[in-house]
Order: C-alpha cells, then sequence, then structure tokens
C-alpha cells in the first residue's frame, strides 16, 4: 500500500509538471496509471468527452483500439500509432512513464483530431515552401554573376591558359584565390567562375572587405541578432554568409581583413557552420569561397598581417592574373571590346581607333591596368568628332610615353640616289653587251626579266 501511495504521488507530480502542456488546446493528453486507470484527461477538444466523466475509469472502457494499458505493462514506446477512435483516424504515440526504473503509468498524446488535419498543414508547409523557393529566385537575381569566360577578352597565351585553368575548377566547390594588381579583372573572373559553377543558380553574394569598417565587419559577414549592439534593428540583419546560401561567397580585398577576423573566417570554413553576433544558433554555411587581393599574401604572412593557415586555407587553387603590361598583345582586343559595348550604350556608330593610337597605347605602362585603359577609351570617345580616335584625343600621360622614332640621318637621301645611279650605270652596260637582248642581260645581273622590266621602266631606260 505505501509503494502505491508513492507511486501515484509522483505520477500527481507528473502530471503537475505537465500542467502547461495539458492546458494547450492544439494538444490532447491522457494520463493512465500502472494499471490502466485514467488520472489526467485533456481530450474534450478531440471527443467532446468532459473530464469528469472519465477520471478513475479504465481506458479500454473510455477509447476503443487503445494500448495505453498495454504499454503500462510492456514498457515500450509506440510513437506516430495510426489510431481510430469514435470514426476518426487520429496519429498518437503511448509513452511510458518510468520512476526509479519502476513504471508507474502512461500517456497518450494526440496532436491532430483526425489526419485530414495533417493534409491541411501539408497544404500550407507546401505554400510556405512555395513562399521560400520564390524568395530564393528573387535573391539569386538580385544577387546575380554578370559576367562570363566570353567577357575575357585575350589572345595573350598566359591568359588563356589562366581561362582554361578557371573553366575547370568553376565546376567544382574548392576554394579559389584570386591575386593581381588593381584593374586587371579578378571580379569579373569571380562572376565567371559563378556563372560557370554548377551553382550558377543560387546568388553571388560580394563584400569588399576593404570599404566596412573594422568594427561593423563581423556583423556584415555574419550577420546579427536584434538588439545585439546599439544601433541595430531590433528583427537583427542577415549576414552576407547567410545570404550566399549554398551559391558563391566573393571577399573582394581580403588582405586587408583584421587578424581577429581572420580567425573567425577561418573557424567558419573549417566547421562550415558560423553564429550571428549576440546570437548563440549554429548557422550552416556550405557556399563556395572566392578570395581576391591585390596585396602580396605571401609579404604579409612573412611580416605577420596575414595568417599563415588562413593562406593555406584559400589558396586551394590560386590565379594569378597578370597585369596588363605584361600582356601588351591583348591591347587591340581589349579596345575592341571596349568599344564594342560603347557603341551599343550610346549608340556611338562606327567609330574606331587609328592604327597609330594603339602604338601609342602599346607603349604605355599602364599601372591602372584594364581600368585605366577603359577610362582612356572613353576619354577618346568624348573628345573625338570624327569616326576615328587618334593620339590627340588620348590622355597626355599616355602620350607622354610614346615612343619617337629616331631621325633619319641627314645622309639617308644622298645614300639612296647613289645607290639607284649605280643601279642604273649596271643594267645599262649590261644590256650594251646582251646587244639590247633583255633576256641576255636579266641573267647577266642575276636578276629575274620582270624585275629588270621594272627597273628600266624605274630609270627610264629605252
Amino acid at each position: 500500500m505505501e509503494t502505491a501511495k508513492k507511486r501515484l504521488e509522483k505520477l500527481k507530480e507528473s502530471v503537475e509538471i505537465l500542467k502547461d502542456i495539458l492546458d494547450t488546446e492544439n494538444y490532447g493528453m491522457c494520463i493512465v496509471d500502472r494499471d490502466g486507470y485514467i488520472v489526467q484527461w485533456n481530450y474534450e477538444r478531440f471527443f467532446d468527452i468532459p473530464k469528469e466523466q472519465v477520471i478513475g475509469r479504465p481506458v479500454t472502457e473510455v477509447l476503443e483500439n487503445t494500448r495505453l494499458h498495454i504499454v503500462t505493462k510492456t514498457g515500450k514506446k509506440e510513437l506516430y500509432q495510426l489510431q481510430e477512435i469514435r470514426g476518426a483516424n487520429v496519429i498518437a504515440n503511448r509513452i511510458p512513464i518510468i520512476y526509479q526504473g519502476e513504471i508507474i503509468g502512461a500517456a497518450g498524446t494526440i496532436i491532430f483530431k483526425d489526419t485530414k488535419e495533417i493534409g491541411d498543414l501539408f497544404d500550407k508547409m507546401e505554400r510556405v515552401e512555395n513562399n521560400i523557393l520564390a524568395y530564393r529566385s528573387e535573391l539569386a537575381k538580385m544577387y546575380r554573376a554578370k559576367y562570363t569566360f566570353d567577357d575575357i577578352k585575350t589572345t595573350n597565351n598566359n591568359m588563356l591558359q589562366l581561362k582554361k585553368l578557371a573553366e575547370v575548377v568553376a565546376k567544382t566547390d574548392v576554394t579559389i584565390l584570386i591575386q593581381g594588381e588593381s584593374g586587371t579583372g579578378k571580379e569579373l573572373f569571380a562572376h565567371a567562375i559563378h556563372q560557370a559553377s554548377l551553382v550558377c543558380n543560387e546568388p553571388l553574394v560580394s563584400i569588399n572587405c576593404a570599404s566596412i569598417p573594422r568594427e561593423l565587419l563581423e556583423s556584415e559577414l555574419f550577420g546579427y541578432e536584434g538588439g545585439a549592439f546599439t544601433g541595430s534593428k531590433k528583427e537583427g540583419r542577415v549576414g552576407k554568409f547567410e545570404l550566399a546560401g549554398k551559391g558563391t561567397l566573393f571577399l573582394d580585398e581580403i588582405g586587408t581583413m583584421p587578424l581577429d577576423m581572420q580567425a573567425k573566417l577561418l573557424r567558419v570554413l573549417e566547421s562550415h557552420e558560423f553564429e550571428r553576433v549576440g546570437g548563440n544558433k549554429k548557422i550552416k554555411f556550405t557556399a563556395r569561397v572566392i578570395a581576391a587581393t591585390n596585396a602580396n599574401l605571401v609579404e604579409e604572412v612573412r611580416n605577420g598581417t596575414f595568417r599563415k593557415d588562413l593562406y593555406y586555407r584559400l589558396n586551394v587553387v590560386c590565379l594569378d592574373i597578370p597585369p596588363l603590361r605584361e600582356r601588351l598583345d591583348d591591347i587591340e582586343c581589349l579596345c575592341d571590346a571596349i568599344l564594342e559595348n560603347r557603341r551599343k550604350k550610346y549608340d556611338l556608330g562606327n567609330i574606331h581607333l587609328a592604327k597609330d593610337t594603339i602604338d601609342v597605347l602599346k607603349h604605355h605602362n599602364w599601372p591602372g591596368n584594364i581600368r585605366e585603359l577603359r577610362n582612356v577609351i572613353e576619354r577618346g570617345l568624348i573628345l573625338c568628332e570624327g569616326t576615328e580616335i587618334k593620339p590627340v584625343h588620348i590622355s597626355g600621360d599616355v602620350r607622354q610615353n610614346e615612343e619617337i622614332p629616331p631621325e633619319q640621318p641627314m645622309y639617308d637621301s644622298y645614300f639612296k640616289n647613289e645607290v639607284a645611279s649605280f643601279e642604273k650605270k649596271l643594267i645599262q652596260q649590261a644590256l650594251k653587251n646582251a646587244g639590247g637582248n633583255r633576256a641576255k642581260a636579266a641573267k647577266a645581273l642575276g636578276i629575274h626579266r620582270s624585275v629588270l622590266y621594272k627597273k628600266m621602266s624605274d630609270y627610264s631606260i629605252e
């Protein structure tokens, strides 16, 4: 009797603990003691049976097809079981209540009054999923790649090999480091890689690490929870890592990232998860990372301004873009591409570069690389009054690097005249020796007859 009393007290304690759950109108629960008698009832919403009519009665007399009394004997959970009660099909869970290793009762739970409600829930979930897909589609449009590999114009062998390598790694998910001077086209390569990747329909999210203040960089990358810091939005904010989703995250000017942020970035790349600022929920990170820099990271690692472990983590595949001064053979095709783009945009007609203008451009050092070349061409378009951009239309700092051909020697014309006079005398003598036979004269001179005829015409020899 004493043992039974203790069991009953513990069962009452369990009921009291679960009181908030039992009082929820969207959740039903029936608790029985060890012998299968009902001690708590919260099925009124489901079956219109008042609590006062069932407390103390055997559960088998109230609920048909019940197995709660069996669970009190077996001690085994029965989850997500289909049960028919009063003509309705419900999904029931049956869980034993155990205290100090002994079964003291069992609890049966129902969430849905009928399986039709599950169908309604699925419909709602489908609508939510469709909304999410629409949101992702709009997000992908907002953060889509603007360029493809066709937009990278080159005839240079080194650049062609670089494009080929980039096209190969684009099909993988490896981390890529793009190095090159400012204006060489690092962002162009990042866009082209994403466009050729298997996740091209996902967002391409870019962030320039040099343009974000140090104290805001973490929240820009990882986002923040509402009220995380003074001035933050109440609803919080999604960071770039979260926006990237399953797409591509492009970290430009990675060499300017502070050391403490480098450590956090490395941890995210290793663990593939992160937390928002002020939050404690782990968020999965599956995006592909492309980093770019115009700095010498090897030198920065040596100086202690860039983490060695992060450098090796980013440098899985390195694309080192050469400066324009090392690919001057690309000047002409780059100019053609820039002009074609501007002609379409402003409907300029058949404006082209003069040949001597291209020669001037090829003699410039191009410290600003392709960005500088684009500016020079656009200036020429503005100043050009006809259809041809001449050297005078090019900015002075480019023209001053033009190599001026050396002046001809003073004796140049004298030398040509003397050679012509001597050649004329030789031809006249050969013709005289051959008795006027031009074929014999040409043979004697060691030249073809057609050449002889031309020389005779040039020198007015009869």
